[in-house]
């Protein structure tokens, strides 16, 4: 396990995880990159203006977010009924997972929790099929991230 303030970066072994979407369902990291790339943001709270505006983003950009190569996987520290509810009034259609017990477990392994807080902070790691980091942005909790890294980053791949 990374030290919480330090956040993974690219090169690094993605660690492994299994959550629940906002439907309840198990989605567990090795069942998606066995398919694909995943891109995995961390962001912290539903319901919140910034964070809703990233998903906005995400969302009404999906196909370039989700591809035969790439999906992508949100995740925050909200329960998975929080998360429903989140995805039904916005029409999230993608993976939010719920990082919500053990409080914070996944978002400590990438080093993006932040402990005073008790949220996720808004780390984004694109994660090649071999399960290695290949990009990565850390942003403050109350900084909108800019995807479009994400995006050259795929370009060059």
């Amino acid at each position: 396990m990374t030290d919480p303030g330090t956040a993974l970066a690219v090169g690094d072994r993605a660690p492994l995880f299994t959550l629940r979407d906002q439907n309840g369902a198990d989605v567990a990291l090795t069942d998606v990159l066995a398919q694909r790339q995943a891109l995995i943001v961390f962001y912290p709270w539903a319901f919140s203006g910034i964070c809703t505006g990233e998903l906005t983003e995400i969302r009404d950009d999906l196909g370039s977010f989700v591809t035969d190569d790439v999906q992508v996987l949100t995740i925050s520290c909200d329960a998975m009924f929080s998360l429903r509810a989140y995805a039904d009034r916005d029409g999230y259609f993608f993976p939010l997972l719920s990082d919500f017990w053990p409080h914070g477990e996944v978002a400590r392994a990438y080093g993006v929790f932040d402990e005073e807080v008790g949220v996720a902070r808004r780390g984004t790691f694109l994660i090649d099929r071999d399960g290695i980091i290949r990009w990565s942005l850390i942003s403050g909790i109350g900084e909108r991230r800019d995807f479009s890294g994400f995006h050259a980053a795929l370009a060059r791949a």
